[in-house]
């Protein structure tokens, strides 16, 4: 490819528009989706699966979570193959409408106590319509951002983006953290349903935000060169497997990493270990807090020194920090789990997770980068956030410690950094040609 082009380049305020709008919508779009791990880790293995063992029920809970990262893929097909062949904007429209109604759907959702059977049924529903609109949601604001923003500016523009993860976590935790300070009575019979709720607000101020936003101007121009394909995602697979691979590869590490300190760790630090439910909460709430800085900090230099570089520090401290971060964990000492949890989500999360919304578009080309940005990233969602879990949740039964699932979260490090290493940098790549 060439050099760094400026045609994509937009005005200050379009950009900052592009930005907020894209940003806006990918907030809403992670708290919706984080509420429902949270629920999972704390609520609905009793709300749900409450004739089973205490153990298999959580287990269960976690598999309805997960039902959520395997839908993620059919998302991000679907909306990729539309929105390479109709535009960007569209298709953000519709995957925040989608999102909004599973989660505000799973608020009224009536429990086993009340329906039945029916009533872990219709969560798993609702759990793939989540799954669906968040898989085509975060390739299209990454796009967004990324065709509008001026050259050398690519990974932080496109970082802020992913703030939207740590601005969802942060709303994700207060709404639960604020929930819990209710009767664990009327937490269990009512209170866990306000963040499900609180999420058609958000969507409505989301639409009327995307709604005033322009289309990419990359599109524009592939469309009026009549360069658009007619199968976007099937074009992705033959005709650039390689980046594709590496796409999934890339995204493995982290993934698994956030989603254990998230998910896994709530729930094992509460049940094996003893600790406050709040103790948790309040720490995954300050390391989204650090995050509000740190994703931006390492998008910032990723301009700076190119975007695997930070694959590769990022994987090679995973591989360093994940027997420590769970032994620290095991110590209960309320400073030490926090801390330990603020810094590694940054350290495991946060460097890998910043670059990838500029990242893994750029290394398709323009007419399927909406496909095989989405598809790559949330196929190896679905592989990592879905089952690393569940995985780790057997491994801590079968060990009766956490040695597997460190071990566990060193190996996908290894994979990543395999990745990173067979990848090309594309810091000085244009964005189309």
């Amino acid at each position: 490819m060439s050099s760094v082009g400026t045609a994509n380049a937009g005005t200050p305020q379009t950009i900052k528009s592009v930005v907020f709008a894209s940003s806006i919508g990918t907030v809403i779009e992670w708290y919706d989706f984080l509420i429902y791990g949270t629920a999972a880790a704390l609520v609905f293995g009793k709300q749900f699966f409450p004739n089973a063992d205490p153990a298999v029920g959580t287990l269960a809970a976690l598999g309805t979570y997960a039902v959520g990262f395997f839908a993620r893929p059919l998302g991000g097909a679907l909306f990729g193959h539309f929105g390479d062949r109709l535009g960007r904007k569209s298709m953000l429209m519709l995957t925040m409408v989608t999102m909004g109604l599973g989660t505000f759907l799973i608020g009224c959702l009536p429990n086993y106590a009340s329906i039945g059977v029916l009533a872990p049924v219709l969560l798993v529903l609702l759990r793939l319509i989540q799954g669906i609109g968040l898989g085509g949601e975060w390739g299209g604001a990454s796009l967004l951002v990324l065709e509008h923003a001026p050259a050398g500016k690519r990974g932080f523009y496109g970082s802020l983006v992913q703030v939207g993860f740590a601005l969802g976590l942060v709303l994700s935790s207060l709404a639960f953290a604020a929930a819990n300070k209710l009767p664990e009575a009327d937490f269990q019979a009512w209170g866990w349903r306000i963040p499900f709720w609180l999420s058609a607000v958000l969507v409505v101020v989301g639409l009327f935000v995307r709604a005033r936003v322009a289309e990419s101007p990359v599109f524009d121009r592939i469309k009026v060169e009549n360069r658009l394909v007619k199968y976007p995602v099937l074009d992705v697979i033959l005709k650039h497997p390689r980046s594709f691979l590496v796409a999934i590869g890339l995204k493995l590490s982290e993934v698994s990493w956030i989603y254990m300190l998230t998910v896994f760790v709530v729930g094992y630090a509460t049940g094996k270990l003893g600790l406050p439910k709040q103790l948790l909460l309040d720490a995954v709430l300050y390391g989204a807090l650090l995050e509000l800085v740190s994703i931006p900090f390492f998008g910032w230099l990723s301009d700076r020194i190119g975007r695997r570089p930070m694959f590769i520090m990022g994987s090679i401290i995973t591989v360093l920090i994940a027997f420590p971060v769970l032994m620290l964990i095991e110590t209960r000492d309320p400073a030490i789990v926090i801390a330990t949890v603020v810094i590694a989500m940054s350290l495991g999360h946060g460097m890998m997770f910043a670059p990838e919304s500029t990242y893994f578009p750029e290394l398709f080309g323009a007419n399927v980068r909406y496909s095989g940005a989405s598809f790559g990233f949330q196929v190896s969602a679905a592989i990592g956030g879905g089952l690393s879990p569940i995985i780790a949740k057997l491994l801590t039964d079968a060990m009766g410690g956490s040695a597997g699932v460190s071990m566990l979260l060193i190996v996908l490090a290894l994979i990543t950094l395999a990745a990173a290493l067979a990848a090309r940098e594309t810091l000085h790549e244009a964005l189309i040609n």
